[in-house]
């Protein structure tokens, strides 16, 4: 059985349980998986080419988190009691289950296994908390004016979460191309504004003149 029809049971048995559960009780059922769904769901409001404020900070720093967790080998994600503790009617875990359940079958089209050594054992756990860890940070630097500054390491965080459900370590690989764009990218705009802020330094004394 592949991790992506585990998951799915996991989430059928999720939706069709008839009481209410607790986050914390969630997050045990789903075990190893909670992380990556987790980061999945977390990632996608961010995969917009428009800068999202404050907002990518707390973001960034919350995949930082989880991807510190999976460094230290928690087997499930480390939250605050009261958000672990938060209780949610059934029909509520129905809705989300239903979303979750559609993207997992949406990747499932696109991955397989293959590079098993990138995503399983401690290797694996490290490559997912490294990208974590970096896409977040980058992710939470507060660029005010920079289009796709969220985008670029979300697909770093995306493809990661994606090549936990079937084991697929050419997405790890892909991972790792995007947190390398990504700072590639943000090294470019950083030049530029150096080239201008250069170039207007040295304009500077003739423009004075100008207008004196």
């Amino acid at each position: 059985m592949s991790s992506y029809d585990q998951l799915i049971l996991i989430l059928k048995s999720i939706s069709e349980s008839s009481k209410a559960s607790t986050i914390g009780a969630v997050l045990k059922k789903l075990n190893h998986f909670g992380f990556s769904l987790i980061a999945l769901l977390l990632v996608l409001p961010f995969m917009q080419p428009i800068p999202v404020g404050p907002i990518s900070v707390i973001g960034g720093m919350t995949f930082a988190a989880l991807g510190l967790q999976l460094l230290k080998q928690q087997k499930i994600p480390v939250l605050p009691h009261k958000i672990l503790n938060i209780s949610l009617q059934q029909h509520h875990w129905q809705k989300i289950t239903q979303v979750c359940m559609f993207i997992i079958k949406v990747s499932k089209k696109i991955t397989r296994p293959r590079l098993k050594n990138l995503v399983s054992n401690g290797l694996g756990l490290k490559c997912e908390g490294f990208i974590l860890i970096a896409g977040g940070l980058l992710m939470a630097i507060p660029f005010g004016v920079l289009p796709l500054n969220n985008f670029f390491p979300g697909l770093a965080i995306l493809f990661a979460a994606l090549a936990q459900f079937e084991q697929d370590g050419l997405f790890i690989l892909i991972s790792f191309f995007w947190l390398i764009f990504s700072v590639f990218y943000f090294a470019l705009f950083f030049l530029g504004i150096y080239l201008l802020g250069s170039e207007g330094i040295n304009y500077l004394p003739e423009w004075l003149a100008h207008w004196t």
